[in-house]
């Protein structure tokens, strides 16, 4: 198994990705550590996780607040002995309109977000991570030129995890601490059955693609799994992108 003794905490674990992630952990041999602000979500993900024999914690966090983030890293390691893996997948709060549409605080509401809790949950787990001289920090989102009108500041608050990113791994990289985000051009699993245009959204992302499909929650937890493995070891400041061609590098 590629994940075979390490320690993984999953911020905003109860979403559909944060779900696909810590399943494939698990799956792995990682021993997982649930963290989001729904407790019967949680309870419920690991439940299924014990039942395919997966080792699984999980506990009310706000990934927003540094001393509960401080807390929960140092249960994990008073718990584990370690923490090799820190993956943050939290929703952002993006109001996505034209950004003419836009009053100040939507448009800034996913940047504060994102970049907070980023930073937030990357400094706790480095606090262990420089102490024992590796571990991986994993993104989710992806920033680059490309964009479509109407995301609001969503797109812009991917570009500052991008930025944020490029310098924790300058900053983190001799300790032997790894930082990589996963991108893809949208997961048709993750939209609500009951979305207004969800078939016409779905066209939209398959044909973006030059393998005219898109990325499953299946890949995103395969690929993440990899990606915090040891068969990854090379991997440091880059983004990792999974779009089927949609977003080009």
């Amino acid at each position: 198994m590629m994940l075979g003794g390490k320690v993984a905490a999953i911020y905003g674990a109860g979403g559909s990705i944060g779900g696909a992630i810590a399943r494939a952990f698990a799956r792995e041999g990682a021993r997982v550590f649930l963290a989001g602000r729904t407790r019967t979500t949680l309870d419920a993900l690991a439940a299924g996780i014990r039942s395919e024999g997966g080792h699984v914690d999980s506990a009310t966090v706000d990934a927003l607040d540094p001393g509960a983030v401080d807390t929960f890293v140092d249960d994990v390691v008073s718990a584990a002995g370690r923490l090799d893996i820190s993956v943050n997948v939290i929703g952002v709060g993006d109001v996505q309109r034209p950004l003419m549409d836009l009053s100040v605080s939507e448009f800034m509401q996913p940047i504060d977000i994102a970049t907070r809790t980023q930073f937030v949950t990357t400094k706790s787990a480095a606090r262990h991570m420089i102490a024992q001289r590796g571990g991986v920090i994993l993104a989710f989102g992806g920033g680059g030129t490309q964009t479509i009108a109407g995301l609001g500041g969503f797109k812009v608050a991917l570009d500052a995890v991008e930025s944020l990113r490029r310098q924790w791994s300058v900053e983190l990289g001799a300790y032997g601490v790894r930082v990589v985000t996963v991108k893809t051009g949208g997961i048709p699993e993750t939209l609500p059955a009951d979305m207004a245009g969800r078939d016409e959204i779905i066209h939209g992302i398959e044909a973006a693609t030059l393998l005219r499909r898109a990325a499953t929650l299946a890949d995103v937890g395969n690929v993440a799994a990899f990606v915090a493995s040891d068969a990854a070891r090379t991997m440091t400041a880059t983004d990792i992108n999974i779009s089927c061609g949609s977003l080009m590098d």
